[in-house]
């Protein structure tokens, strides 16, 4: 397994997508500061998971997105992709390629996928498991990893070797179980102390039902004496709301007299206003008018004014007469500045003239400077270019010796880990075989124990699906048990006899056999309509004879119980004609039968409603009914509750209550609640049946599981101790392979490195020119340049000199010119203003006489509009005078209105008063209305009629001579000393909880289910710590070993870094190994030292290299990847580096970054890296096979 491609997208400094291809081996990425290289590590370690933005060099997670440049524009996501050949199939994934991608949005949002389905976070963490990488990165040291892993804590230094050793699958399946452990613990509490206080409760509920018994007794008193107090309540507001109602007649005649008077002084005022009406336009145009002709009279006296003046003023003007400088005299000066103009602008031309002059000389000057510098540095050029060829040669010479001198000292080092690996592989082959016989021991392929668990897993589960079952049947058996019982007790409540006819059955009882809807069964669908024409006695009680009838019926009289109805139950024979008239109506048995053949039960009852509705139809709906008389029949009722006769109709109202229906449903759900708890009895016993089988299951399960446990333990134990086995041969043959090959490699680079040596030896002795000539043509051309550069100042000076002449004679120049225009237009504007004063004169005289005309039309129209004012005016007065003497007639019908207004508001006032003493009335009576429904749920007429002061009061308790109750009249000081003392006996009984039956059956219920729940629970929690201990156990297992390996492999690595010096790894507590910790102990050679802090830059480097190594060689992972990981190194130490890099490619892929020439030599593949653009990154390629092949 190793990396294959990496791609990337907009991630960090690559803009654009940016593939890089990985060899197997050495992949070296070099670059200068700042090109990106460390990119590409960050890159690896997000795309396999990396959450902390500090790892990745950034501030937040979004700091990875291209951020954009100068040139190019910030992008919205970052996209890596990471291909991983998996053709050893190291990932446990059905594919021979991996393609992990990552996804990251600006706006926040994040995706991942492998192979290009999306998934989670986890499943890529838990895909590199078993291979040893995970959260912690160990295989990628990136810059300042080294000296975090000396600072880390003995803990954190644990924690690279579990990763390696892909421990943290097992722990992360430990803290999931603890994490079950916990919120079961929260459950288990909580059940425990549920199933404590329902116990607590059960107690004080029994002792409650016990006192809601006593209350019930006590509440009937108390509801009688509050009725009939409430009765006598309103009966007396009755009677004072009648009172009120006297004098209602009364009151209207006076408000018709009133009324009359009103519309009477009203109908006058309306007269006399609509005269005023007439006359005021007339008025207010005369008005009008007056104020127009005012207004133009003042508009003509003002303008007669305004004439006058105007003519005045422009008579009394004077002309203006110019007194300045003529204009021939201002066009002579003119004349004179124009020709200074004219000389000076010829100066000015004759300046440029030899400007031009000097600026052509100056050019010349430095363009001869120019090309004298050009051949001076052609000289000094190639100076330069021979000298540098002479050190590059005799670099490539240094560099081809330093090669040699590495391929020999690798051949010895391969040739000495070759023999090592042969070593290696003999021993492990012996132990290979040996451990195959011991599994062969203790297996006998016959694996008959984990068929027998198989089955026992099965017949367990199995069991527990019947419980489950059997329990959901039960809890639904429960469920329709309770919902037919709550519904047949309702119905029950529902049915319960009201007024006389409960007066029959409980008080009288004299010759009353039951009630009648009891002894009767009705077929289903038809019990609306022979309710209906039962005309009430559905709800009746029945007699045997008539005498025993007549006798309760006086009886109920006496004792105003109210209506009673009564079926005489004596026999009859009777013939039923219907059926004819049903066949003569043409209609079928589903639309329409006979009363009497639905009607089944007890023979006398039954008999005796046959002959009562013997001419009796029944109809579907009424137009049946319609075709049922029509045809004959004598009387037909509907299912909604219709009764027609040849007489009669009644009906018109759907009825929805029928006391038969509700019968009949009652009946149903008494069945229904019996066969529900039958199936209930059924499905207790199932349950039990399968609880028991499940513990037999469970027992024979637990038996299998765990000498199947003990016989894989120690199977488990040999395989995993052969799996490392076989591993270390597969490492070693691998190896030894792997070193011949290096070894036909080195000698085949020595030979070449050889002749190359031999050839740049050659060149570097062919090579030396004698530089004479060139040394003296320099020092011509350099006396050459400093002649011409003189020249050129000279020029320049003149130049400057001939730029200030120019200059002077140009502002001499500007200050001259446009001056004798400016002369020639003054000249012009003198004369236009002489001009201009001769036709103003000429306009004031036209003016003064326009001004006298108007003077004179004005005053004729000023004397006009004067004359006009005066006759409307008295016009105007006229009116006024009549329109006085109607406003005085208005105002005394005004006042006779208020007067019979105010008559109205006195009385509107007095009848206001008796509505609200009338309105309170009402109001009283409807809230004790509202309180017989509210407290009672009894209306206030029913009230009045059954508990009222004329009803006697029947004491149950107290019986006459006869065996009777005896009645007594109400006395209301009575009554309200019963309801007190009753009330009284309530309170003593405290609070009362009416539901404390139900409450304590339903509390007992949820007792068994919990305990039930809690012996699970308690089942579920051993197994989970179960689990616990063998995770455990094979952690202790997995990090005994890791560790002893790479204590091992540390010991033997250091003195390979430190020649002659020695270190180890120590446990913290090697009583623990789930929870201790490693310490490092180093001691360079030479030194007596052993902490870390105390050693330099190079040697904590190396010591953090020698722990990270040896986890690498103690359990290898697919590859590894170093950001300049020897940058601190000197030459010799960065040689036993590099070796142990060669070492670790045989086993792993190792992706390099460095500024190192000797590590890039050693490399499969290289990565150039740059930055073209600023702020992107590019990256070229080379495979070094293919330039050892060119």
């Amino acid at each position: 397994m190793h990396l294959k491609t990496l791609t990337l997208r907009g991630f960090k400094s690559f803009a654009s997508a940016t593939t890089l291809h990985f060899e197997p081996g050495i992949n070296c990425v070099v670059g200068p500061n700042g090109s990106g290289k460390s990119n590409v590590v960050d890159a690896l370690a997000w795309v396999m998971g990396e959450q902390g933005a500090k790892n990745l060099r950034g501030g937040n997670m979004t700091d990875v997105i291209f951020a954009g440049t100068a040139s190019r524009p910030a992008l919205g996501r970052a996209e890596v992709s990471l291909t991983i050949d998996n053709s050893d199939g190291a990932l446990p994934i059905d594919y021979s390629e991996v393609t992990i991608s990552r996804t990251l949005f600006r706006a926040g949002g994040s995706e991942y996928a492998i192979n290009g389905s999306p998934c989670r976070l986890l499943d890529i963490q838990e895909l590199l498991s078993d291979t040893g990488m995970g959260r912690q990165m160990h295989v990628i040291i990136g810059q300042g990893k080294l000296d975090q892993v000396l600072t880390a804590t003995p803990e954190d230094r644990r924690s690279f070797i579990e990763e390696a050793a892909g421990v943290l699958k097992h722990r992360r399946r430990k803290e999931k179980a603890l994490h079950k452990l916990d919120a079961m613990q929260a459950n288990l509490t909580r059940i425990e102390d549920l199933t404590a206080e329902l116990r607590r409760q059960l107690g004080p509920l029994a002792r409650q039902a016990s006192t809601a018994r006593r209350a019930q007794a006590i509440q009937q008193h108390v509801f009688d004496a509050r009725a009939r107090l409430l009765a006598d309540d309103l009966a007396q507001a009755q009677a004072r709301l009648a009172s009120q109602t006297t004098n209602k007649q009364t009151l209207a005649q006076q408000r018709v007299a009133i009324e009359h008077t009103v519309r009477t002084a009203r109908d006058e005022l309306e007269r006399l206003e609509n005269e005023r009406a007439q006359a005021s336009p007339r008025l207010a145009e005369l008005t009008d008018t007056w104020q127009r002709v005012t207004a133009l009279a003042e508009r003509f006296a003002s303008l007669r004014a305004l004439a006058g003046e105007r003519h005045r003023s422009l008579l009394s003007a004077t002309p203006d007469i110019h007194r300045g400088e003529s204009p021939e005299s201002i066009r002579g000066r003119a004349q004179v500045a124009r020709q200074e103009e004219d000389e000076l602008t010829m100066l000015v031309q004759q300046a440029h003239d030899t400007l031009n002059a000097v600026i052509t000389q100056r050019e010349d000057c430095e363009r001869t400077e120019r090309s004298i510098d050009a051949e001076l540095a052609l000289v000094n050029r190639a100076l330069a270019d021979q000298r540098e060829a002479a050190a590059r040669l005799a670099g490539k010479i240094t560099a081809v010796k330093s090669r040699l001198e590495a391929l020999t000292a690798e051949r010895e080092r391969v040739a000495s880990a070759g023999n090592d690996a042969q070593i290696r592989a003999r021993d492990a082959a012996d132990q290979v075989a040996r451990l195959e016989q011991d599994i062969v021991a203790h297996t006998d392929g016959d694996d008959t124990l984990a068929i027998e668990h198989e089955e026992a897993a099965k017949d367990l589960a199995a069991a527990s699906e019947r419980v489950e079952r059997a329990r959901k049947t039960l809890t639904q058996a429960q469920g329709q048990s309770v919902a037919w019982q709550t519904k047949a007790e309702t119905l029950k409540l529902s049915l319960a006899p009201e007024n006389a006819t409960a007066w029959a059955l409980d008080i009288h009882r004299i010759g009353i056999n039951g009630l009648v809807r009891d002894a009767i069964r009705i077929d289903a669908g038809w019990e609306a309509g022979i309710e209906a024409a039962m005309l009430g006695v559905a709800d009746g009680a029945v007699v045997t004879d008539v005498d025993l009838a007549i006798d309760a019926l006086q009886a109920a009289r006496q004792a105003n119980a109210g209506h009673v109805d009564f079926l005489i139950s004596t026999s009859h024979d009777c013939g039923d004609q219907t059926q004819t008239v049903i066949e003569a109506a043409g209609v079928s048995e589903h639309e329409a039968r006979s009363a009497s053949s639905v009607i089944h039960g007890d023979d006398d009852v039954a008999r005796a409603l046959r002959y009562y509705l013997a001419d009796t139809v029944l109809a579907t709906d009424l137009r049946i009914a319609r075709k049922l008389m029509n045809a004959g029949a004598q009387r037909v009722a509907t299912l909604a509750g219709d009764v027609v006769t040849l007489t009669t109709a009644r009906g018109g109202e759907v009825e929805h209550n029928a006391i038969l229906a509700r019968q009949a449903l009652y009946d149903d759900a008494v069945q229904q609640a019996e066969r529900a708890h039958k199936v209930e009895q059924e499905a207790q016993r199932d349950i039990d049946k399968a609880i028991s089988a499940r513990n037999e299951a469970q027992e024979n399960y637990d038996l299998l599981a765990t000498q199947l446990t003990s016989r894989d333990s120690q199977v488990a134990a040999i395989s995993a101790q052969l799996g490392v086995l076989r591993q270390s041969l597969s490492t070693a043959q691998a190896e030894t392979e792997r070193n011949e090959q290096r070894i036909q490699r080195i000698d085949a680079d020595l030979a070449a490195h050889t002749a190359k040596c031999a050839e740049l030896e050659s060149r570097n002795a062919a090579t030396s020119d004698d530089p004479a000539e060139q040394t003296a043509k320099l020092a011509q051309l350099q006396s050459q340049r400093e002649s011409a550069h003189q020249a050129t100042i000279q020029a320049r000076t003149q130049e400057t000199e001939a730029r200030l002449s120019l200059r002077t004679r140009e502002e001499r120049l500007r200050a001259v010119a446009g001056r004798a225009d400016t002369l020639e237009n003054t000249a012009q504007s003198v004369e236009a203003r002489i001009a201009q004063e001769g036709r103003a004169a000429q306009r004031r005289a036209q003016a003064a006489q326009i001004a006298e005309k108007v003077y004179e039309y004005a005053d004729r129209a000023a004397r006009e509009a004067q004359r006009l004012e005066t006759e409307i005016n008295q016009e105007r007065e006229e009116l006024n005078e009549a329109h006085s003497v109607r406003e005085a007639g208005i105002a005394q019908a005004r006042q006779t209105l208020d007067e019979a207004l105010v008559q109205e508001r006195q009385f509107d006032d007095s009848r206001h008063q008796h509505e609200l003493a009338l309105a309170e009335l009402q109001l009283t009576y409807k809230q004790l209305a509202q309180r017989a429904i509210d407290d009672l749920g009894m209306e206030a007429a029913t009230l009045i009629d059954e508990f009222g002061p004329h009803q006697l009061i029947v004491d149950p308790e107290s019986q006459d001579d006869d065996g009777h109750p005896r009645s007594y009249p109400y006395v209301r000081g009575e009554q309200e000393k019963r309801l007190a003392r009753a009330e009284r006996d309530l309170a003593k009984l405290g609070k009362i909880n009416p539901l404390a039956l139900e409450e304590h059956a339903a509390l007992e219920e949820r007792h068994s289910y919990l305990s039930e729940q809690l012996a699970d629970l308690r089942q579920s929690r051993a197994d989970l710590l179960q689990i616990v201990s063998d995770i455990d156990s094979r952690v202790h297992e997995v990090m005994s070993g890791a560790y002893q390996d790479v204590a091992r492999a540390f010991e033997r690595i250091f003195p390979r870094l430190f020649p002659g010096g020695e270190g180890r790894l120590v446990l913290t507590d090697p009583d623990s190994i789930l929870t201790t910790g490693i310490d490092i102990e180093a001691r360079p050679p030479g030194k007596r030292v052993k902490r870390l802090s105390l050693l330099s830059g190079g040697e904590r480097s190396l010591t953090a290299l020698a722990f990270l190594v040896a986890i690498f060689m103690a359990r290898p992972s697919p590859f590894y990847v170093m950001d300049e990981v020897e940058a601190a190194l000197d030459d010799v130490n960065l040689s036993r580096l590099l070796d142990i890099f060669v070492e670790l490619q045989e086993n792993s892929q190792l992706l390099v970054i460095t500024h190192h020439k000797r590590t890039m030599e050693i490399a499969d593949a290289l990565y150039g890296v740059a930055m073209r653009e600023g702020g992107v990154t590019t990256v070229i390629s080379q495979r070094l096979k293919d330039v050892t092949q060119m």
